[in-house]
């Protein structure tokens, strides 16, 4: 027996070994569990724990338990609020936006915006599926998922604001077709929407959130409602590149539901250099371009709508998880409405500095040629060539893609090759987008952000 102290029963040896292997078997045990039930989590959360509403996130059982990043799969820039929508919103009625998706994933979750509602908009039944065909209204058999936030299966959205949905678990394929329902029984406008969407989605009347055959969906619409992004927890991806910019990006002229905007040109060419073997970035591309976007300019409103590069890139850039580089390519509308080439570079300078703040590359494109465009003017030229000349002269970007050397007429460089351009003279075709997503270096998209510029 080993000598008691302070009139304790003594201990021997043998069992004080015993028993200190036992506790350090017991806490071996509870941080094994402690860390899987980390790793369960919804991947909703941000640095505080909360999600993007400002409600804390509650434990989600479909969440993902593979491993895997967040990327962005897709995305689209609010806008404004929609014309007509300014009492009723969509109420009793489902919104079954159909998007495309760049990169897959073992899990899904998307973002909800209520940023020009000037009412709380409540959504009490949301889902996401893949769709059985392109373009279809339908899911496909066993992929419908019904959407929680923070646990629950409704949630409000204050006027203003956005919420990131919990992580639902979905294969979810690389160029593929969503299907994301959200279903409001109240009235709460206007509708936070994204116009020009170039891409054919539904509504129906009632609740049919959940509906996988597609039945009741039988008015089509031209633009995306409330959703603003979709991501896939991927062990395809790494990391997410940014196609910022204005009407060019967002894909005008391009053919109706058929993803022939040059981010998805350049997406597929990604993937299909990946899957070549190729030594590039694994990387998913998501368009936040927005139609008559400028670098300087919001309109009116409050919030204001269409808000300028500079406003929104904090919220369209570097809140994209994992975001990696950011292509740049947006001043055509501040040239084309009297915007001076010092006031053009300045604002695209701030972009840089911010990108850099964060540790992502910017990539910036030459401005394109608008001859024969009706807010042409000679001295208008004469700014777009000042600023292509300091994009050129490499004291903007970290790199540079010419698209204006890529789709301008050799012959007469101040418009479009007659091939790739649309019929407006500011917008490009089909194959002038298609030129411009191989124009690219995807060698570009690999290194460090510089120190400076």
């Amino acid at each position: 027996m080993t000598k008691p102290r302070d009139g304790g029963v003594g201990v021997s040896p043998t069992k004080q070994r015993a028993l200190l292997s036992a506790i350090i078997t017991l806490i071996a045990v509870l941080s094994v569990c402690i860390y899987v039930g980390a790793a369960a989590g919804d991947g909703s959360r941000g640095d505080d724990g909360k999600n993007s509403a400002g409600a804390r996130s509650g434990g989600n059982s479909a969440a993902p338990a593979s491993a895997g990043t967040w990327v962005g799969a897709w995305a689209a820039a609010p806008v404004s609020g929609e014309t007509g929508t300014e009492r009723t919103g969509t109420a009793r009625r489902s919104v079954r936006n159909i998007v495309h998706t760049s990169a897959g994933g073992a899990s899904a979750r998307i973002t909800l915006s209520n940023l020009y509602g000037r009412a709380p908009l409540s959504i009490t039944h949301a889902s996401i599926a893949v769709a059985a065909a392109r373009n279809s209204s339908a899911a496909a058999q066993g992929t419908m998922r019904r959407l929680t936030f923070g646990g629950a299966t409704s949630v409000t959205i204050p006027a203003g604001q956005q919420i990131l949905s919990d992580a639902v678990r979905l294969q979810v394929p690389a160029g593929a077709d969503l299907l994301v329902t959200t279903y409001s029984p109240t009235a709460s406008g206007p509708v936070t929407y994204h116009p020009y969407a170039r891409q054919i989605s539904y509504l129906a009347e009632g609740d049919h959130a959940e509906d996988a055959t597609g039945t009741p969906y039988r008015e089509r619409t031209a633009i995306w409602r409330y959703l603003t992004a979709v991501d896939v927890l991927s062990d395809q991806a790494k990391g997410t590149v940014v196609a910022f910019g204005d009407s060019i990006t967002d894909g005008s002229t391009s053919t109706e539901s058929a993803n022939r905007r040059w981010p998805d040109a350049f997406s597929e060419r990604l993937r299909a250099a990946l899957a070549a073997g190729r030594d590039v970035p694994r990387y998913s591309v998501v368009n936040e371009g927005i139609s008559g976007n400028q670098i300087l300019t919001s309109l009116a409103g409050r919030p204001a709508e269409n808000q300028s590069g500079l406003v929104r890139f904090g919220r369209d850039v570097l809140g994209r998880p994992n975001v990696k580089v950011v292509v740049v390519d947006l001043g055509v509308n501040d040239v084309l409405h009297g915007a001076r080439a010092d006031r053009v570079l300045a604002g695209l300078r701030t972009l840089v500095r911010q990108a850099h703040a964060r540790g992502v590359k910017v990539i910036g494109a030459t401005l394109m040629p608008f001859g024969d465009y009706f807010r042409y003017t000679a001295a208008r030229e004469a700014v777009r060539q000042e600023v292509n000349a300091a994009i050129r002269s490499g004291t903007v970007y970290d790199a540079v893609v010419d698209f204006d050397k890529a789709l301008r007429d050799p012959y007469a460089p101040r418009r479009f090759a007659a091939e790739y351009d649309s019929g407006d003279h500011l917008h490009p075709s089909d194959r002038g987008y298609r030129k411009m997503g191989a124009t690219i270096d995807l060698a570009d998209l690999k290194g460090a952000v510089p120190a400076q510029l």
